[in-house]
């Protein structure tokens, strides 16, 4: 991933981030869907997409702990 993406990401709030990982969820499902039936076009956006929500969750974990340690 570009930095500059990660960056954007980074810069999210949590509802942001809980949004993003909600579309991201429902597009892996869709992926999963079309890739069952045989229409999926580009199977290589599978792992693209499990990986965003990977990095989603971390930054998501990442400023739990940041919030739980200012506390």
């Amino acid at each position: 991933m570009k930095a500059s993406k990660l960056e954007k990401i980074r810069e999210m709030n949590q509802d942001e981030l809980q949004a993003k990982l909600k579309d991201l969820k429902e597009e892996l499902f869709n992926l999963r869907f079309q890739h069952a039936i045989n229409q999926l076009d580009n199977p290589m956006r599978l792992k693209a997409v499990k990986k965003e929500i990977a990095i989603v969750k971390t930054i998501i974990r990442e400023n739990e702990l940041k919030s739980g340690a200012k506390a």
